[in-house]
């Protein structure tokens, strides 16, 4: 049985396929199709099966990661939304939280809502904080407000009730209404989305879902539709952003589970591969064609958290944590008014891409000085199927940059290069010496199209001595994807003070969920599947604000102490002290169901003989105005040797990646096929 893995960037969309039997990995890459993603994936999955004589009818298994949800919050795409709520609390979406990230900085606005207020309708219904019924909601009046909602233009709804995350009666009877009176509207319900407590983030994380809801229906059932019409008889699966897949029937509901898809795929894959070598302590460095997303990793482990901001909007959902900026290979270079060199965090997207690409690019991107520089190919990308044009760029960066600075293109596109290392760097020391780690101690994992063409600069700024790039890293995120299991989270607030008599209370929230998680697995036809229960308590001191997620490997009767232990050691950990004299609170009780799935070999061990033969050519490379021009040699990956030490400068070609050595570092693959790059200080 095959296997396919899939990942949709905003430039490119890249392919990973094993067999199950065994045999060799195969990797693929075409451009992305922003107007309606399935294309490129339907057309890539056919090439893929052409170019290595597979039939679609051995595929059994196609997962992919996709940021479609996402791409339509930030470039504000969604459908006219609406949204029910308690009497009183129509403007909380409006009002949000008093917490100011840019105090001093005068530029930034606050994004607009999703639902303008005459959008934004109030209900005569009321639950206390326990969940009990205060006032009973009018439906008579009740689908008057939907009926106008609906004539207004309306494609979607969201419902969101005070304390419904406590009682979800009220909610479900205005559903039921809705879809009664108005079939055609999709319907986003609170308490069936983030049932927790705090209603701005529950509120808001509600809103978009029903914003992203409909347009992301119709593209999974156009993927769907053009899997089925190339001969794939398996449903496809989709990779939500806490590490897991989910089908295509629960995706369509909870489309915002998927806000972080595609970038956690990644996180995810490079700790399995991270395992395999021995490299616990990770910063994974993603950079793409649109972004930059770094993580952290320690002890094996992928950090997550429960919430975040898409595009200035709270997110209430456990996820990876990913920290992402403006900064990938599309990113566009241009002088600012005050005529000072800037780089992103605009792109220039898969269209009409960098200058250099041949598609009508006019403004120069961190590609462009790439190739002007000789780091990338000047002549053609992906192995030769992509033909570039080094003259067009030059020009361009000549024109729009060097000229009005009065500097030479070398130094202008070096520039270029030089900023977008600065502002990957800032990325990375806020994931990691911000958070009190010593950046010493981890090893970059350099991947996506441009993160190997970048790792060496960024680790020399950071103070880094270790990178490790694994095979094809710009479809490691598709690699992720196989990599991966089935899983769902199921969140129940609890609020509860932790002693003897009220553990008992956790445990049947616990078995709750349990019900809800078995369910759910019960739906997961895979033969041979081991199926697991995996449960987090958020914790805190009493009169704290804020708490942190402690794991569990069960959730029964006499694990109190075990907890209190776990926790106290937790909030030690992340804040440098514990209270073990405090009482502690329990705010939320999480469940994740996880199906584990056969997931087959995705390594092709190096196959090399020599340097020698690995050596395509020597070119011609920009190292910096106090390096210069460096006859550079340039090795094909895929002939490399295991185990054979070489000398920086050297470049490393392969179909998704190139990767740049620099001088006083050293290189050698690993019999995995990953290289690691070593610093010399």
């Amino acid at each position: 049985m095959y296997r396919i893995g899939v990942d949709v960037g905003g430039t490119f969309t890249d392919f990973v396929m094993v067999n199950t039997e065994g045999g060799p990995t195969a990797f693929h890459k075409v451009p992305s199709t922003p107007d309606d993603p399935s294309r490129a994936i339907s057309s890539g999955i056919v090439e893929m099966l052409e170019l290595n004589a597979v039939s679609p009818e051995d595929v059994g298994y196609v997962g992919h990661g996709t940021t479609v949800a996402t791409n339509m919050v930030i470039e504000r795409r969604g459908v006219p939304t609406g949204l029910l709520t308690t009497k009183g609390f129509r403007d909380v979406l409006a009002i949000g939280r008093q917490t100011r990230p840019s105090l001093f900085d005068w530029s930034v606005r606050k994004p607009g809502e999703l639902v303008e207020r005459h959008r934004r309708v109030e209900v005569d219904e009321r639950l206390d904080k326990s969940g009990t019924v205060l006032a009973i909601p009018d439906l008579d009046a009740v689908e008057k407000l939907v009926v106008q909602l609906r004539d207004s233009g309306v494609k979607a709804v969201a419902i969101g009730f005070l304390h419904s995350y406590r009682n979800p009666e009220h909610e479900r009877a205005v559903r039921d209404l809705i879809r009664r009176v108005a079939p055609e509207l999709y319907v986003s319900v609170s308490s069936e989305v983030v049932a927790e407590f705090r209603e701005y983030e529950r509120f808001s994380t509600t809103v978009l879902n029903a914003y992203v809801g409909p347009h992301t229906q119709k593209y999974l059932r156009r993927l769907r539709e053009k899997i089925a019409a190339c001969g794939i008889r398996v449903e496809p699966l989709t990779f939500h952003s806490n590490g897991g897949l989910l089908p295509v029937q629960t995706v369509e509901e909870l489309p915002v589970l998927t806000c972080l898809s595609g970038p956690a795929a990644g996180v995810i894959g490079s700790a399995r591969i991270g395992a395999e070598i021995g490299e616990t302590e990770i910063i994974t460095f993603d950079v793409g064609g649109t972004s930059t997303d770094v993580s952290l990793i320690t002890g094996g482990r992928a950090q997550f958290t429960s919430s975040r901001l898409v595009a200035g909007h709270p997110v209430r959902m456990p996820m990876v944590d990913i920290h992402v900026i403006g900064a990938g290979g599309g990113s566009i270079a241009r002088l600012d008014d005050a005529g000072a060199l800037k780089v992103g965090p605009t792109s220039a997207g898969a269209m009409p891409g960098p200058i250099s690409y041949l598609r009508g690019g006019t403004e120069v991107t961190l590609t462009d000085a790439n190739i002007v520089l000789g780091r990338l190919n000047p002549v053609a990308l992906l192995e030769g199927r992509m033909k570039v044009d080094r003259g067009l760029a030059y020009a361009a960066i000549r024109s729009q940059i060097a000229d009005p600075l009065g500097i030479s293109v070398e130094d202008a596109a070096h520039g270029v290069i030089s900023i977008a290392t600065a502002n990957m760097s800032r990325a990375i020391r806020s994931v990691s010496i911000e958070h009190g780690h010593d950046l010493a101690a981890f090893t970059l994992f350099a991947f996506g199209g441009a993160g190997p063409l970048h790792a060496a600069d960024v680790a020399e700024e950071c103070g880094l001595n270790k990178i490790v790039v694994p095979q094809e890293p710009g479809t490691l995120c598709a690699r992720g994807v196989l990599l991966s299991d089935l899983s769902r989270d199921y969140v129940r607030t609890a609020l509860i003070h932790v002693n003897g008599e009220s553990w008992a209370e956790l445990v049947a929230l616990g078995a709750e969920l349990s019900t809800a998680g078995h369910a759910w697995l019960e739906t997961e036809a895979i033969p041979d599947a081991a199926k697991e229960l995996l449960f987090t308590l958020d914790a805190r001191y009493r009169g704290q604000s804020h708490y942190i997620p402690v794991p569990l490997d069960a959730l029964g009767d006499g694990m109190l102490a075990a907890f209190a232990s776990k926790f106290h050691r937790a909030h030690a950990d992340q804040f440098g002290y514990s209270l073990e004299g405090r009482d502690i609170e329990v705010v939320n009780v999480r469940l994740k169901a996880v199906c584990h799935v056969r997931k087959g070999e995705t390594v092709v061990p190096a196959q090399g003989i020599s340097l020698g033969a690995a050596r395509l050519d020597t070119r011609q490379v920009y190292l910096g105005p106090e390096r210069g021009w460096i006859h550079t040699p340039i090795y094909r990956r895929a002939l490399l040797p295991a185990g054979v030490l070489f000398e920086g400068p050297a470049i490393v070609e392969e179909m998704s990646g190139t990767t740049v050595i620099l001088p006083r570092q050293t290189a050698e693959l690993d019999g995995f096929g990953n290289i690691h790059i070593t610093l010399q200080r």
